[in-house]
């Protein structure tokens, strides 16, 4: 497979080739230019967090990622296991010049990342990212004497701190949620979710909670991302234990979504959705979401007297445009929530606060307030990429196709149809063209992506 640079990070498939996946070389040579650029631009803070999700690969490029650090000097603080909203909250509270998150995310086992940080715990800019990518093409990196190296400091008690700092939270209802007295069931995909969310939940006060796939040992039970196809086990625990609710996260703990009482998802999409509600119904202020999202946010935001933004794909693309617009809630469809006056990065440890929250206050279960918010259906497919396709041609096709069309280009290409869309972009974790489609109808929502799909097939 290939090594994939994008805003997302340095990704790629374990074994193989140098250049090819993220072989212990790449690692090297962009954990090298990432330190470069740090102590360029700072340097007077050689600090870097590093922690990582619980993949089998983990230990390896971890000691590879802190060990390059300390060769060029910088002082590694290192939380080891963790969940990337964990490790942006450290950057920030040990006042770190940067971070490095090792995970790949929602990928399968077989694949690892880079994610890089700056030192207000948030992902480097698409610029600064731009010029890692440069320093490492070029090898222009130059490594400490040996009476220069950096320290390495174990770092503990950060998902603690980061627990603490969501109690204290003003829109967490710790008693609300004690008093419900909530019965829960949670997926944790073998990775750090079954540490940091059980503890969460215990902390919120929410004693009854039973944990499918709890080993943390990077062999996932199942394809990691968090959709339907991949959810049976968990949809099927929760109407036997009768539980109110199912939880689900990713392997890195920065996606959410949930399962209602009868064992039916409440759809990652409204994961954002019903925490945009309570949040608006507290203080008033701007959404954004990226412009894969479903509208339900945009309706939500209106309803609340809020101004609805949409972004380009990508956590950094949302944070960007969340400053721009004073958002006080944002986030992305799949199931990510992004608390500002917390710390602007996805966090699924906030997230489930906030919507225990909002439900215990509401008294409903959870599938009336499903019920609550309108109903969109969005349509999420994806094709293979062959190594050499030539994307920009078939988009520039398929807008010639769709010329008569509402067309936004500033990702990929959304092609509104009356009241529905579609959206086909290049993804920046896998070599595949997403489509989602989003319709009042379920048939309908397929029917475009398929038309679309077809289009591209054809083009290709």
């Amino acid at each position: 497979m290939p090594l994939i640079k994008s805003i997302s990070g340095i990704r790629g498939t374990i074994g193989g080739k140098p250049g090819d996946t993220l072989s212990p070389l790449d690692v090297v040579k962009f954990t090298a230019a990432y330190g470069t650029w740090l102590l360029q631009s700072n340097p007077k803070n050689k600090t870097v967090v590093v922690g990582r999700d619980g993949r089998i690969s983990g230990p390896m490029v971890q000691q590879l990622v802190t060990s390059t650090l300390v060769a060029l000097g910088i002082d590694v603080l290192d939380v080891d296991l963790s969940t990337t909203p964990t490790v942006e909250m450290a950057v920030k509270n040990h006042q770190a010049g940067g971070g490095i998150i090792l995970t790949a995310s929602h990928n399968p086992k077989e694949w690892n990342a880079l994610k890089l940080l700056n030192g207000e715990g948030e992902f480097v800019s698409a610029e600064i990212g731009a010029s890692i990518l440069e320093t490492a093409a070029k090898d222009d990196f130059t490594f400490a004497p040996v009476d220069k190296l950096g320290k390495h400091t174990a770092l503990t008690g950060t998902l603690e701190q980061h627990i603490e700092q969501i109690l204290a939270y003003p829109l967490v209802d710790v008693a609300a949620i004690k008093k419900a007295k909530f019965k829960v069931v949670l997926d944790a995909i073998n990775s750090t979710g079954a540490t940091a969310v059980p503890a969460l939940l215990k902390a919120l006060g929410v004693k009854d909670i039973t944990v499918l796939n709890e080993e943390v040992n990077g062999k996932f039970a199942h394809n990691p991302e968090p959709l339907p196809e991949h959810l049976s086990q968990l949809c099927n625990e929760v109407n036997k234990q009768k539980a109110h609710l199912g939880i689900a996260v990713d392997p890195d703990v920065d996606r959410l979504c949930f399962v209602c009482e009868d064992g039916s998802l409440f759809g990652e999409e409204y994961t954002l959705v019903a925490v945009a509600d309570y949040v608006l119904s507290q203080r008033k202020g701007n959404t954004v979401s990226n412009m894969s999202s479903t509208r339900a946010l945009k309706d939500v935001t209106v309803k609340h007297g809020g101004e609805y933004t949409p972004s380009a794909v990508g956590e950094v693309n949302v944070v960007t445009k969340m400053k721009a617009t004073n958002a006080v809630i944002g986030g992305e469809g799949n199931g990510g929530i992004i608390v500002p006056d917390l710390h602007y990065g996805r966090d699924a440890l906030i997230g489930i606060a906030l919507f225990l929250t909002h439900l215990a206050k509401t008294g409903k279960s959870i599938k009336q307030l499903r019920n609550s918010y309108p109903d969109y259906f969005i349509s999420k497919n994806k094709i293979e990429l062959e190594k050499g396709t030539d994307v920009k041609t078939i988009f520039e096709k398929i807008k010639k196709k769709y010329k008569n069309n509402p067309i936004n280009t500033e990702d990929g290409l959304k092609i509104e149809f009356d009241s529905d869309w579609v959206h086909l972009r290049t993804s920046n974790t896998e070599p595949i063209i997403r489509i989602y489609a989003e319709s009042n109808f379920e048939t309908t929502a397929e029917n475009i992506a398929k038309r679309i799909m077809q289009d591209i097939r054809e083009f290709m």
